[in-house]
């Protein structure tokens, strides 16, 4: 073998002959070495959309060559054909269409893939042909094909034909016409199927077509439809193809037909063929019926799509015809049957599956109708949608122990999504059913729990009460008379079993909203949610219970918080959980405590944190390693999450996490909040991990989410802390510069900086962090977008809440500055996107801050500069916005100065792209220098002029902009 650097394929890049063409098949086909095998593509790509393909393709369709070979041929005619057409002269099309049919005849009976390319070929020539050039392009096909000779069989050149019929619609919808071509072309096919569908009906009914020719046939019909022929005009076909489903040959193609034709958005005008596919879909009943019977799924399957297309499409047609209210409602009963289908999804049945958009699509119809029809189907199909609750309820079951262990982890996986499928109908149907939906629900699991004589399968009880879940979760239960009966249930179910007992407490969990309003009720349940978190099983379920219940009922918890705390520390010691349930038990003891006298708080806290303060000091003292690393992150973990959540100024929970403000509130209690008593204790302990830990981030990070939870959380609380964090933070961010140090900083500015007290600290630590970062910038700030963009986010906020940070002699505002202007070119969106948000802050506190209206003056090109360099084509796209809102801004309040900018900046040849005139440019300023009131306004003229600039104005990526 030659060198891949010049193959025997390539003896010349441009000798584009049939031998070489060859050659580089051979290599692509049959050559090991993987270089050879892409250089080989890539010539062939070139030589196929090469001028010399017209001369070699027809050669290497020859008789004597390979397929491969011949498939490369018709593949570059086809190529040359839908790609290069303005290349053919006028005179040709005919030579060009003989010849293709002459090659087509002759492959009718050789490779079949060889047949398929070259009818794509002569497809193409058709749409590029037709209606002036070619009129009756299909009649003529249907001609030609019809034609004895040429030594051809009949059988043979039917099905070339038919394999030329269903590739045509297949090519335009794929095609590349412009688009007033499309609807031209779509029309002269519409007008065409007139030749297609007689010959399609003739070859369906004749008893002694071949069932390769009637399953072609119907691949033909399913192709034709999805050109939105008229139903009406393929309703013969249609029906047809019902009466192919029984030949198991044909069953998968004629569904096929029949789905794509009735679910045409078109086809709900033809409401009489409509009303008449409705009896023939019910009449396939009884083959339903025998395929459950012998566990055919494939025909369940595909019966199934059929009638769930006529009923989802057309449901509302469909009830409007009063006159035949009965055989529809047989549809939806069928239907039923379809999502009640014997067998356990998705191991014996795949089929229920698809019938639950149905159940929306029906509901959504009936509840559309104006009040007194409505009423009417009501009547009739609430009935139904009880009965169906009971259907999805049972294939909502588990099947036996036995059988689930046998099930694949994909099966398992499976399953579980299609819970959740019946879960969201469930939740849905409630708004149609209502109370009685959950009255019927408690009936039933009443019943069920209290008949000593009939033994229940753990099953039953759990699929009940994952549908009372499934509502509970979502809906408002709280008027519900039923819930306290549920909740004195509960308690009485035997839990045996681990899916069982995480519905018990999912659906505990869900009820937590209504435990508040009726606390009374507490001690129901709760001792069976404590007794669930030893279980290591049912961690995710009795964490997240836990967790609701302290966080909605917590002002109800006192009598139980001794209990709740020992058990949790007891589960916590025993390592029962992973991580982040650990976590999520701390946020749990958060709410709790949050409730508690200030002296309690302190009690539990100590009796929760020492053991592990005690495990972080031998921590501390240990050399740093992995395993050390971990621990030590899980315990400042705890410790965030406990603190994230502890908050005992009254107030109404906005977020889990604390981040948003609080709504209302009434004063603390006296004295230190709780949590700032604990972070002074361990202060100096952290400390000493930092001094070990300083070099990791992940450790540095946790340490600082520490206090910024407290800080989120406590808000002035966390006053008396000020002072000391902002040394710690000083001398950490001094030695090792890290973002998470600058993000809990931008905390304590947004919070502390207005205060005349924690002004002095805030202001020394707000000057050190920038000192350090303006020096990390003159190193070189490339390595570094994580501090880049946290350093930009603070300055944006000390300017917001404390623009009298930047009078600072000791602040150097014009290397700030000119740190913004680098960070505008860096190419991490999040980045940019934090440094336009410091410039828009920055440029409306000039006139209040001299230093800052110094640099603008004296630099403000240089960020117009830089600004115009992203809308060039410098920055992503997806930055335009925040681009248009600084010009904005600059506008707003540096008006004159922008006008001179702008016309500097743009005045270079070429800047900021060589795409734009001098003219589009000068436009471009005019606008933007306008708009001083209409912010949406700049961001579109911003967006039409980065097109302009990207050579994309007027393309398709510009209408998805």
């Amino acid at each position: 073998m030659e060198t891949p650097g010049r193959t025997a394929a390539t003896p010349d890049a441009l000798d584009f002959t049939v031998e070489n063409v060859e050659k580089a098949l051979h290599q692509l086909y049959y050559d090991p070495n993987i270089e050879n095998k892409n250089l080989a593509q890539k010539w062939l790509m070139q030589a196929q959309v090469s001028p010399q393909a017209w001369q070699f393709c027809w050669a290497l369709l020859s008789p004597d060559k390979v397929p491969e070979i011949q498939y490369f041929g018709a593949s570059a005619l086809h190529t040359k054909i839908s790609r290069y057409w303005s290349d053919i002269p006028t005179d040709q099309y005919e030579s060009l269409k003989t010849q293709l049919f002459s090659q087509i005849a002759c492959f009718s009976s050789g490779s079949k893939m060889v047949l398929t390319r070259l009818c794509v070929a002569l497809a193409s020539l058709a749409l590029n042909t037709m209606p002036e050039a070619w009129p009756g392009a299909v009649a003529e096909m249907v001609r030609v094909f019809q034609e004895e000779g040429g030594g051809v069989d009949g059988r043979a050149r039917c099905l070339a034909l038919l394999e030329l019929l269903t590739v045509l619609p297949e090519e335009f919808q794929t095609s590349r016409l412009p688009q007033y071509r499309k609807g031209q072309v779509r029309g002269a096919l519409g007008q065409e199927w007139g030749s297609v569908c007689p010959l399609l009906q003739q070859l369906l009914r004749r008893t002694d077509s071949p069932g390769a020719v009637k399953a072609r046939v119907l691949r033909c019909l399913s192709s034709w439809v999805l050109l939105d022929v008229p139903l009406s005009e393929s309703e013969g076909l249609v029906h047809d193809c019902f009466s192919a489903l029984p030949d198991p040959e044909l069953f998968d193609t004629a569904v096929e037909a029949i789905v794509n034709a009735i679910s045409q958005p078109d086809s709900q005008r033809y409401v009489n063929t409509l009303l008449k596919l409705v009896p023939q879909v019910l009449a396939l009943q009884e083959q339903l019926r025998e395929a459950v019977q012998n566990g055919d799924m494939e025909t369940c399957h595909g019966i199934c799509r059929i009638a769930v297309t006529l009923g989802e499409n057309h449901s509302r047609t469909l009830l409007e015809q009063v006159d035949h209210w009965q055989s529809f409602l047989a549809l939806v009963n069928m239907i039923m049957f379809c999502t009640g289908i014997p067998g356990h999804y998705p191991v014996n049945e795949t089929t229920s599956s698809l019938t639950l958009t149905f159940w929306y699509t029906l509901q959504d119809e009936i509840m559309s109708f104006e009040s007194d029809k409505q009423a009417v189907y009501l009547q009739v199909y609430r009935p139904v949608y009880f009965q169906l609750v009971d259907v999805l309820l049972h294939k909502a079951q588990f099947p036996s122990d036995q059988e689930y262990a046998s099930w694949s982890s994909d099966e398992k996986e499976q399953f579980r999504i299609y819970r959740v499928d019946i879960s969201d109908t469930l939740m849905y149907v409630y708004e149609m059913l209502g109370a009685e939906l959950l009255s019927n629900l408690y009936d039933k699991l009443g019943r069920l729990l209290t008949n000593a004589e009939q033994p229940t399968s753990w099953q039953h009880t759990e699929a009940l009460l994952y549908g009372f879940q499934s509502i509970a979760e979502t809906i408002d239960v709280n008027y519900s008379d039923v819930i306290p009966g549920l909740i004195g249930l509960i308690p009485r179910i035997n839990i045996n079993n681990v899916q069982l007992a995480d519905t018990v407490m999912f659906t505990i969990g869900a009820l937590a909203e209504w435990l508040a309003d009726h606390p009374v009720m507490l001690s129901s349940v709760l001792p069976l949610v404590l007794q669930a978190l030893g279980n290591p099983d049912l961690s995710v379920s009795s964490v997240s219970t836990l967790k609701k219940i302290c966080r909605e009922c917590k002002y109800d918890l006192p009598p139980y918080a001794t209990n709740i705390v020992a058990v949790s520390q007891e589960v916590l010691i025993k390592q029962i959980h992973k991580t982040s349930q650990c976590m999520w038990l701390m946020q749990a003891l958060g709410f709790l405590l949050s409730a508690l006298p200030v002296e309690d708080i302190l009690r539990n806290l100590h009796s929760l944190i020492t053991p592990y303060i005690q495990q972080l000091e031998k921590l501390a003292d240990e050399t740093p390693n992995p395993s050390n690393k971990l621990a030590i992150i899980h315990i400042l973990g705890l410790l965030s999450n406990l603190f994230t959540t502890l908050d005992i100024s009254k107030q109404d929970d906005d977020s889990v996490d604390g981040t948003a403000p609080p709504v209302t509130t009434t004063p603390p209690p006296p004295g230190p909040n709780p949590v700032v008593v604990v972070l002074q204790q361990v202060f100096a302990l952290i400390q000493t991990v930092l001094s070990k830990w300083l070099n990791d981030s992940q450790v540095v990070e946790a340490v600082c989410a520490i206090f910024e939870k407290s800080v989120k959380t406590l808000l002035h609380d966390f006053a008396p802390m000020v002072s000391q964090l902002s040394e710690m933070l000083g001398q950490m961010y001094s030695t090792i510069p890290q973002a998470s140090a600058l993000d809990l900083t931008r905390q304590m500015v947004h919070i502390f900086a207005s205060e005349t007290d924690h002004f002095p600290p805030i202001k020394a630590l707000f000057e050190l962090v920038t000192s350090v970062t303006l020096s990390i910038f003159q190193q070189g700030p490339r390595d570094h977008p994580d501090i880049v963009d946290s350093f930009m986010q603070l300055q944006a906020q000390a300017l917001k809440r404390k623009p009298d940070l930047f009078l600072s002699e000791s602040l150097d505002v014009k290397a700030v500055f000119h740190c913004g202007i680098l960070s505008l070119k860096f190419p991490e969106a999040p980045t940019v996107k934090s440094t336009c948000l410091f410039f828009t802050e920055l440029l409306p506190n000039c006139s209040d801050v001299p230093p800052l209206a110094r640099v603008v003056q004296e630099d403000g090109k240089l960020l117009v500069q830089a600004v115009l360099e992203g809308i060039g084509g410098g920055a992503s796209r997806s930055l335009m916005d925040q681009f248009a809102e600084v010009l904005f801004c600059m506008n707003k309040h540096c008006f004159s100065l922008l006008a001179v900018w702008l016309k500097e900046a743009l005045q270079p040849p070429g800047f900021p792209s060589s795409r734009v005139t001098a003219e589009q440019k000068g436009n471009f300023s005019h606008q933007i220098l306008r708009e001083r009131v209409n912010r949406r306004r700049v961001k579109d003229i911003v967006k039409e002029f980065t097109l302009l600039c990207r050579g994309l104005h007027g393309t398709e990526y510009a209408a998805e902009y």
